[in-house]
């Protein structure tokens, strides 16, 4: 750690003999796809290189601290990938498609009724953590970030509120009864 700290190259293939392996699976854990978690992990390595000076053995492990690395990097990657996308679905794909059956709009327009009316059975603080990470795509963290609220309350919020919903009749009766 001491030869790291003081920016010896080699310390780090020391540090990737020891955890690359365990990074290594905790990127392909999240992306699914080998090539792009050699690329995260590689990454991630070169931020622990960049950013050493900031490292604090009190706060955390190394282990810790590349894991984290890491698993930031992946998860760029996804979002990135996500990004990429939408972007080459284009504008035009915003929109629903009005070739599709008027079945498929019926249920549709059902489903979005069902959810609208499930969700405004919620606390508006509930409510809106939800909506922002699953119609808004944002993390936790970011929704704690943008409504200025601990993360630790966006948490429990977020938990009540699915534990709600998931008290709210089915939209479509189950056969198990017949």
């Amino acid at each position: 750690m001491d030869r790291w700290a003081a920016g010896d190259a080699d310390s780090v293939e020391v540090l990737y003999a020891w955890h690359g392996p365990s990074c290594y699976g905790l990127a392909l854990g999240v992306l699914r796809d080998a090539h792009y978690a050699e690329d995260a992990v590689q990454e991630a390595f070169f931020d622990l290189w960049r950013s050493r000076a900031r490292f604090d053995a009190g706060l955390s492990s190394v282990r810790s601290w590349l894991l984290m690395l890491t698993y930031r990097r992946a998860v760029d990657r996804v979002r990135s990938e996500q990004r990429r996308r939408t972007s080459e679905l284009g504008p035009e794909n915003d929109f629903p498609d009005d070739r599709s059956g008027p079945d498929a709009q019926v249920i549709t327009a059902l489903l979005a009724g069902h959810a609208q009316a499930a969700l405004a059975t919620l606390p508006p603080t509930q409510r809106e953590a939800l909506v922002l990470a699953y119609w808004g795509g944002y993390t936790q963290r970011e929704i704690a970030s943008l409504t200025k609220t601990p993360f630790g309350t966006v948490k429990s919020r977020m938990h009540a509120g699915m534990r709600e919903l998931r008290t709210q009749p089915p939209l479509v009766p189950s056969s198990e009864g017949r």
